[in-house]
């Protein structure tokens, strides 16, 4: 289906992208490819429907070449493409007219347009935001509907760039059931980007990128076990991998084929040779269950259930937000909200696709104002004529959903200076707080302050907006997914960047679809759900309701998965844990007593 030969592409300002690719596709199979940011994934995708054009080389694509001005249309129809960002592929005023622009421009009849419409909408997830207003949906409600946009056209070859970056987990695993479904029922070639390991794994083939050529291509299995290959490629692999590995070097026999939680809680079943029966581990989940309960008492006992002092916080009480009230197109976005944030906590704010999260955040630092209810910060009231408004969204830094999109300034040293320059400060004050915000986000000061931020790769942005707000000195840093896109490597710097500002005093909430960044770094763990405050407790409490959090569109860290699974089957291990690392010394702890 797809024939590559030799392909090279080079950007205007002369940076080599592709460099000599080779790659056979044949038709139906699923492939996924990996690679840091800037290893030429997208170049690579957008070759393979003629957005862009070889240097050197060819790309033919059912038979036709892409150089060929003949085939325009043909190879356009023949490959769906879904952007990284949908904002930059959705054109109508509703849902419904979105899903339909490409068949009605295939020429279908009426009834067919209306069918497909129905079924890439269901697929989704999106059927009952049909007639809604494109612009008033939230990212992840935006990716589905381009999804669907693309699906509706039924394309012989379906390329995804990044699209489940911003979906939450429900939505990832519809849009990857909906994907392998195409593939597996309708023959569909897939070639799937994506810097989610557990999703590559569905794949019947992985291909890496480094540097524009190809580095590894093999079976999802032959290329997840060679661990040290890809973290020295700044990737990573999925948590049963990396667990199952450390198991094998402990010296249990376990195959390098597992690739899930489902196949390895199996597999070390097989392993107990003492297999416990229905009676014994009835016993044991009763006295787990029994410890569980002692571990939340404590914990319960450590915590301070009361609001804190609105003169030390951010505090929302009784908070009603709704979009564009009084006109049809009115939408309630927070409902009855009422919660605080202390300085110096670390919260992580989750909730499905459209919930309310970017809504509440907003509400924060005067960005929104309640329609009814009251919002203060550190005792200042949040109010459109506050005077103390400008004080406030001094306190309260907001590193927003794409931060890249916060940059505008012709060098990375000017745009940090922005905000210092609008608080009135002296140039010499500006320059201290531009060179310790980068100095925290770990950027050489001489070498990024005269470089443009448009010419940094994405973790470079995301770092360059982040000094930008921390040069505002803020006491509250709030984070709305700043490492959506970013590869493994990069996303695990700004982690890591975020928990040292955490542990220097500054109070942090990290809004993230991603259940296992949140468990490492969130002590206290907010979930809303359909505009309202469901939950508001530890982690290891909150994420203990699996069933719950399911029914919302959530889900639990892939290691908590793997823990209840195994309890399942009798083993004694603890359900309240978060990191990998616990999770393996639990795992070689029971084994050992087996």
């Amino acid at each position: 289906m797809i024939e590559i030969k030799k392909l090279s592409f080079q950007y205007e300002d002369e940076y080599e992208a592709l460099r000599g690719i080779d790659l056979s596709v044949p038709e139906g199979q699923f492939l996924a490819v990996l690679g840091h940011n800037g290893s030429g994934k997208s170049t690579l995708a957008m070759h393979l429907n003629g957005l862009l054009h070889p240097a050197s080389g060819d790309v033919i694509v059912g038979g036709l070449n892409s150089k060929d001005g003949a085939h325009f249309w043909d190879l356009r129809q023949m490959v769906g493409m879904v952007f990284q960002n949908p904002d930059n592929q959705l054109i109508a005023t509703s849902v419904e007219e979105d899903a339909a622009f490409g068949p009605e421009n295939l020429g279908l009849a009426p009834a067919e347009i209306q069918l497909r419409i129905d079924e890439s909408l269901r697929s989704v997830g999106m059927d009952a935001y049909k007639d809604k207003a494109v612009h008033l949906l939230s990212g992840g409600q935006k990716q589905r509907v381009a999804i669907a946009g693309v699906m509706a056209m039924r394309p012989r070859v379906l390329v995804l760039d990044e699209p489940t970056a911003m979906l939450d987990p429900r939505g990832r695993q519809e849009v990857i059931q909906a994907v392998l479904k195409l593939n597996r029922e309708e023959g569909i070639t897939v070639v799937y980007i994506t810097h989610m390991m557990e999703e590559a794994v569905y794949a019947d083939r992985v291909v890496v990128l480094e540097e524009g050529r190809i580095a590894m291509d093999g079976s999802p299995a032959e290329i997840f076990y060679q661990i040290d290959t890809l973290k020295k490629l700044r990737l990573d692999v999925p948590v049963a991998v990396e667990v199952t590995s450390w198991l094998r070097s402990k010296g249990f026999a376990l195959p390098d084929t597992i690739l899930t939680t489902e196949e390895l809680a199996a597999h070390l079943g097989a392993l107990n040779a003492n297999t416990p029966d229905a009676g014994e581990v009835a016993e044991t989940s009763a006295r787990l269950a029994l410890e569980d309960a002692a571990r939340k008492e404590i914990r319960n006992l450590e915590k301070d259930d009361g609001i804190p002092a609105p003169g030390n916080a951010i505090t929302l009480e009784h908070v009603f937000f709704t979009y564009q009230q009084g006109t049809p197109y009115a939408s309630e976005a927070l409902l009855d909200v009422s919660l605080s944030i202390a300085k110096g906590e670390f919260i992580g704010l989750i909730g499905h696709t459209g919930s309310g999260k970017s809504t509440l955040i907003q509400h924060a630092n005067g960005l929104l104002f309640p329609l009814a209810g009251k919002v203060t910060v550190d005792g200042m009231p949040v109010e459109p004529k506050s005077k103390e408004l400008k004080e406030i969204r001094r306190r309260v830094g907001l590193v927003f959903q794409y931060p890249e999109q916060q940059l505008f300034e012709e060098s990375v040293a000017l745009d940090i200076a922005f905000g210092p320059k609008a608080l009135g400060l002296d140039a010499a004050e500006v320059d201290k707080r531009v060179r310790r915000a980068m100095q925290m986000v770990e950027l050489d000061y001489e070498k990024f302050k005269d470089a443009s931020p448009f010419g940094l790769s994405g973790g470079e942005k995301r770092r360059v907006a982040i000094a930008g707000v921390l040069a505002m000195q803020p006491q509250y840093l709030i984070l709305d997914e700043p490492c959506a896109g970013l590869d493994p490597k990069g996303r695990e710097e700004i982690l890591n960047q975020i928990r040292r500002l955490n542990e220097s005093g500054l109070a942090v909430v990290l809004v993230s679809h991603s259940m296992d960044d949140i468990a490492r770094l969130a002590k206290r763990l907010i979930v809303i759900h359909e505009g309202a405050v469901v939950y508001d407790d530890w982690a290891q409490q909150v994420f203990g309701k699996e069933e719950e959090l399911s029914a919302m569109g959530l889900d639990v860290p892939e290691i908590m998965k793997l823990m209840a699974l195994l309890r399942e089957q009798g083993f004694s291990v603890r359900q309240d844990v978060l990191s990998i690392e616990e999770g393996q010394e639990e795992i070689l702890r029971v084994l050992a007593d087996a």
